[in-house]
């Protein structure tokens, strides 16, 4: 009876911590107009969440949240953008990079990198006010990856053989039931290439650079931290202490309290189940029809019904 009674306060206590609204935690300090605020954005790039499948993971969204709390605070001076990234879809790293430029435009904006910030994780970094990383973060990797899986073979040997039926010449090269021929790989090149120029111009503007010097940084390779700050792609050298220290000096604050922000939790039933994407649901489907988790990932892989084109690490 009393484990009973132990189990149905405890599910009470998480209902309770589930209702907390998102919010800030305040480093102790001297009240006033001096607050520096520290958005954490930990995890791959994606225009969705799906926290269950894949740990963490940076939105449009949740950048748009905390911005604009940060925005509407007019005793935050500055902000710092604490990025832990291997980079991610190339479609939402270009929306987080137009959310930063808006918060721009009202207060200074700093990039403290963590043990990585590559890729997207640098596409949405480099055009902060001042980027401040560790001497051993990996950054860099300046460039696009996309990939079709190839299929054919594995359906060869189960026996299965595909009748495909398309309205549009080249409507199933996604598909990875066909070798690609020689104008589709051409046109996927070109398609890389186009986003691969548009990576290279974003960092040429943030940076100050030439597109030519970048084009000889973009070759894909991850920098250190030291290495990143002597070809110009970052700063300053330190961690989030320097990094308060450069958004203080850009916002003229003598004496910085710190306020650490954090998203909007999930709901105990959006972690059990993620309604909001049918994950956990469709992971437990997954599972009662007994595939392994390498089963799952590979079903994933093949489902999937385009190509995308990631400004990834991986």
């Amino acid at each position: 009876m009393r484990q009973v009674k132990a189990g149905i306060i405890g599910l009470m206590v998480l209902l309770v911590l589930a209702l907390v609204p998102a919010g800030c935690i305040t480093v102790p300090g001297k009240a006033g107009g001096n607050i520096i605020a520290v958005i954490p954005l930990t995890g791959v790039i994606s225009g969705v969440s799906s926290p269950l499948l894949y740990g963490q993971v940076i939105t449009p969204d949740l950048v748009r949240e905390q911005l604009k709390m940060a925005e509407e605070d007019a005793k935050v001076k500055a902000i710092i953008l604490r990025v832990e990234s291997p980079g991610g879809e190339v479609a939402p790293c270009q929306e987080i990079l137009a959310e930063i430029e808006k918060a721009k435009e009202s207060r200074p904006v700093v990039v403290s990198m963590g043990s990585m910030a590559a890729s997207g994780g640098y596409y949405i970094s480099c055009e902060a006010d001042k980027i401040v990383a560790f001497p051993g973060t990996l950054t860099g990797s300046i460039g696009v990856i996309a990939q079709i899986p190839s299929i054919k073979g594995l359906f060869d040997k189960l026996g299965i053989e595909m009748q495909t039926f398309t309205g549009g010449e080249h409507k199933d090269m996604y598909a990875g039931y066909r070798n690609l021929t020689v104008e589709e790989q051409e046109m996927m090149q070109s398609l890389v290439d186009e986003y691969y120029d548009q990576f290279v111009e974003v960092v040429a503007q943030g940076r100050g650079m030439s597109p030519e010097t970048v084009k000889g940084l973009a070759t894909g390779q991850l920098y250190t931290g030291t290495e990143a700050k002597e070809l110009g792609l970052v700063d300053e050298l330190g961690g989030l202490d320097k990094a308060v220290e450069v958004a203080a000096n850009l916002s003229g604050v003598v004496s910085p309290e710190v306020k650490y922000y954090k998203p909007s939790p999930l709901s105990i039933l959006e972690e059990l189940f993620s309604l909001s994407g049918g994950g956990l649901t469709d992971l437990l489907r997954l599972r009662m029809l007994g595939l392994s988790g390498q089963d799952i990932v590979l079903l994933q892989t093949l489902t999937q019904p385009y190509p995308q084109p990631r400004y990834s690490v991986y």
